[in-house]
């Protein structure tokens, strides 16, 4: 089986790369998959509540997600190969995320809440690395930032949807940032009070210096929803580094009723995506109820978080 060219998923995830990496994506040049099916995703059997080596994976007895090689994100200084008989074992459960030397130190020891800025400006100035969670109203953004930190209540959850109107940053381990913004798309919030919202998160988009990467948050228990291409769209042609994160992904639809499963919508949405990037971003499918990829999502942003403090 040969594969005769590999991957480049690196540009859209870092935000001060190399000058060697072909860093930003290229809205609407869609990509046409032609490898095969080589490997399918292991199952995770990390914990948090110790220190995470990146060899600690086995494959998992239960039913796989099946990635081909050219939809895999590839981090910088990682080599993949299809005659690599220890792929399979690197790669994150429910992603496209191949595990590099970089992944180390994902535990989460310790959470606070810092501050809560209307303005990029009145941010935190410490120069700490910094991860952004965004996503549309009732996403389940504020749940999964507990899951991450395993705090019932470290980010208040609410079941009137944009309640979040501040950029709120707490701070973890004393060495980084989880950053959890307003949610957009809520229909019934002011007009002039959404516009707000929008023009403060994307000046922090745009002129965050210490942000590392943008964690889009998608409901996978739905059909694609335009707002969340349309915003996954702009962070593209804007630059700005992200990871999909697919919320919800325990729900399950009845097939009588047309209902779709995760899986089905979280692939329905990376084919709609590519019409918007010249490759799909690195993603992981979550649920808060069930804590599936909690582990992948703190061992992507430790890679993610050491190789932006090592450059």
């Amino acid at each position: 089986m040969v594969v005769t060219q590999l991957p480049r998923f690196h540009y859209l995830v870092f935000k001060n790369p190399p000058p060697s990496f072909k860093f930003f994506p290229k809205p609407k040049v869609p990509i046409k998959s032609t490898a095969s099916t080589l490997f399918s995703a292991p199952k995770s059997t990390l914990s948090t509540a110790e220190p995470i080596p990146i060899t600690d994976f086995s494959l998992p007895d239960e039913p796989k997600l099946e990635i081909s090689l050219d939809k895999l994100f590839v981090p910088p200084e990682t080599q993949v190969s299809c005659d690599d008989s220890s792929l399979s074992t690197r790669i994150l459960k429910g992603s496209n995320i191949v595990l590099s030397k970089y992944a180390r130190d994902a535990q989460v020891v310790q959470a606070e809440f810092v501050k809560s800025s209307v303005r990029t400006e009145d941010c935190p100035s410490d120069g700490l690395p910094e991860f952004a969670l965004v996503g549309r109203s009732n996403v389940g953004k504020s749940s999964l930032l507990n899951s991450l930190v395993r705090r019932k209540r470290l980010a208040l959850t609410s079941k009137k949807p944009g309640k979040t109107q501040c950029i709120n940053h707490f701070r973890i381990n004393d060495s980084w940032y989880l950053v959890d913004l307003p949610g957009y798309g809520y229909a019934s919030a002011p007009q002039e009070l959404r516009t707000d919202w929008g023009k403060f998160t994307k000046d922090y988009f745009i002129n965050r210096s210490t942000l590392v990467s943008v964690f889009l948050l998608i409901d996978a228990s739905i059909p694609a929803k335009k707002i969340d291409l349309e915003y996954a769209s702009w962070l593209g042609q804007k630059q700005v580094p992200m990871t999909l994160i697919f919320t919800k992904c325990d729900k399950r639809k009845k097939k009588k009723n047309g209902g779709k499963r995760p899986e089905e919508n979280v692939k329905d949405f990376q084919e709609l995506i590519c019409g918007f990037f010249q490759t799909v971003p690195p993603w992981i499918m979550t649920s808060s109820v069930t804590n599936q990829g909690r582990d992948e999502i703190l061992l992507h942003m430790a890679q993610l978080r050491n190789y932006w403090l090592k450059h």
